[in-house]
């Protein structure tokens, strides 16, 4: 068993020697990065979109799915989230360059 518990630690000190980071932090990158694409196909976005380019892209969804044309309100949800999402990342992307 404790060679186990070595192993284990020496295999997340080299993760985070050869990568820079914790292999927990490489996991919720990975998660984050699908959540990420999913939300751009919800919306129909590439990569590449600006802002003004997810906003305009979440009012045509919402113009679609909202419950008074209808839509449901998780439809209305996961477009909500997927925008907010999107506008996160390139808010994270504007203060990792700063």
């Amino acid at each position: 068993m404790g060679r186990l518990v070595l192993y284990a630690v020496l295999a997340m000190l080299a993760c985070k020697a050869l990568t820079g980071k914790w292999p927990w932090e490489l996991w919720a990158n990975s998660e984050r990065s699908q959540k990420e694409a999913q939300a751009r196909a919800l919306l129909g976005l590439d990569r590449s979109a600006s802002r003004d380019a997810i906003v305009e892209a979440h009012r045509r969804l919402i113009s679609r799915v909202h419950p008074d044309r209808g839509g449901t309100s998780e439809q209305v949800h996961a477009a909500n989230a997927a925008r907010d999402l999107l506008l996160a990342r390139l808010d994270r992307q504007i203060t990792e360059q700063a």
